[in-house]
C-alpha cells in the first residue's frame, strides 16, 4: 500500500497491481536496502480515499528496544563531531538522531497523511506500508527529475535550516556553498549536450523552517541518468564532504542505522523519472513512531542550536500525527 502526492499537485496517486512493473523504489542511505513497490503509478479517487480507514493496528509491533539519545548525549556527540571536522578540515558533516514517540493507543494514518498534504503543498508526501515496514514523510528535497522526452535533468542544492522568522548567519551561508559546488562539479562531468544552468540562491520555506536553495538544470544522455544519481547520492546535504570519509564517520558515531532515512525514493511515471530525498520522515509501528532528524555540522556549529534545529525538524511529522490516547 502506498499513497502519495507530488509537490504542488493536489492529485492523489498510488500503484495498480501490475506485478511486471516496479514504478517506485525506496533506497536506503547506505544503498544496501531497497524496497520495490509493485505496479504502475495511477491516480486515485480522493473521495474514495476519504472513505477508507487506515489505522496503526495494521502495523507491526516495535521490537527494536531502541532508546533515543538524550539531549545531553547528543550535545556530547556534537562536540566530538565538531572536533573531527576541525581536525580534518571538513567543510561539513551531517549528523542525525532518532526521536521515539510512544504515548498513544492508536494513530489514524490516513488523517496524519492528510495533515501532511495540507501543511506541505510544496513537498512530496507519502504513506507506505508493505506488510512488514511502514514509513511516512513530507519533504521538498529533490535528488533528480528527468524529463523522458526532452532529456532535461533537474536537481537542487538545499542546506542551512533556521526558523522562518530568523535571518541567515554566516554559518548557514557557508554550509550551503559546498553543497552547490559538489552538485555543480558532478553535473559538469555529464555536460555533453548543454551547459549547466544554475539559479540564484533563494529562500525555500517548508512549514515552520526555511532553507537556502539553488536550482540546477542540464540536458543529459539518458544512459547517464543512473550514473548521475549514483554520484549525487548521498549529497553533502545528507552526508557531508568528502562523501566517503563522512559516511565512515556517520557509521561510527551515530547511535542507530539510518535505514531509509536520507535515502531516496524513485518514482517513474509516463513522462518523468523523479528521485526524492527521504528526509522529513518517520518509521511507523503499532506502538511507536521513530522520527529521523539531522543537521549539517560545520566548525562554526553551536551544539545547543543544532539540537534545537533537530527538534524543529521533528515537528514536520510529529505535529501532523493524529493520535488516539
Amino acid at each position: 500500500m502506498i499513497y502519495f502526492k507530488f509537490p504542488f499537485d493536489e492529485k492523489l496517486y498510488s500503484t495498480d497491481k501490475n506485478s511486471n512493473i516496479n514504478s517506485i523504489n525506496f533506497h536506503s542511505f547506505n544503498n544496501i536496502e531497497k524496497i520495490d513497490i509493485v505496479g504502475k503509478v495511477i491516480e486515485k479517487n480522493i473521495s474514495e480515499f476519504e472513505n477508507i480507514k487506515i489505522r496503526s493496528q495494521i502495523l507491526p509491533e516495535d521490537e527494536t528496544q531502541f532508546i533515543a539519545e538524550t539531549q545531553e548525549e547528543y550535545l556530547q556527540k556534537l562536540e566530538k563531531v565538531i572536533e573531527i571536522i576541525k581536525e580534518n578540515n571538513l567543510p561539513k558533516l551531517v549528523l542525525s538522531r532518532r526521536k521515539i514517540f510512544k504515548n498513544f493507543n492508536e494513530i489514524d494514518l490516513k488523517e496524519s497523511f492528510n495533515n501532511l498534504c495540507r501543511n506541505y503543498p510544496n513537498a512530496f508526501k507519502y504513506l507506505f506500508f508493505d506488510g512488514e515496514t511502514s514509513w511516512m514523510g513530507a519533504f521538498s528535497e529533490v535528488l533528480g527529475k528527468f524529463n523522458k522526452s526532452t532529456h532535461e535533468f533537474e536537481t537542487m542544492s538545499i542546506a542551512g535550516t533556521i526558523p522562518v522568522s530568523e535571518e541567515w548567519t554566516e554559518k548557514e551561508i557557508e554550509e550551503q556553498k559546498p553543497v552547490s559546488s559538489y552538485i555543480r562539479n558532478i553535473l559538469q562531468k555529464f555536460a555533453a549536450l548543454s551547459e549547466v544552468e544554475e539559479s540564484e540562491t533563494y529562500d525555500h520555506i517548508s512549514g515552520n523552517i526555511k532553507h537556502l536553495k539553488t536550482d540546477f538544470k542540464i540536458k543529459i544522455n539518458p544512459e547517464d541518468l543512473d550514473s548521475i544519481i549514483h554520484e549525487l547520492h548521498p549529497t553533502p546535504a545528507m552526508c557531508g564532504i568528502p562523501k566517503d570519509f563522512c559516511r565512515e564517520v556517520i557509521e561510527k558515531v551515530e547511535k542507530f542505522p539510518r535505514e531509509l532515512y536520507a535515502g531516496y525514493i524513485k518514482v517513474e511515471t509516463e513522462d518523468y523519472i523523479q528521485y526524492f530525498v527521504n528526509l522529513r520522515c518517520a518509521r511507523l509501528y503499532k506502538n511507536s513512531v521513530h522520527l529521523f532528524v539531522g543537521g549539517g555540522i560545520t566548525d562554526q556549529s553551536n551544539p545547543e542550536k543544532e539540537w534545537n534545529e533537530t527538534e524543529l525538524k521533528s515537528e514536520a511529522v510529529l505535529k501532523n500525527l493524529v493520535v488516539i490516547h
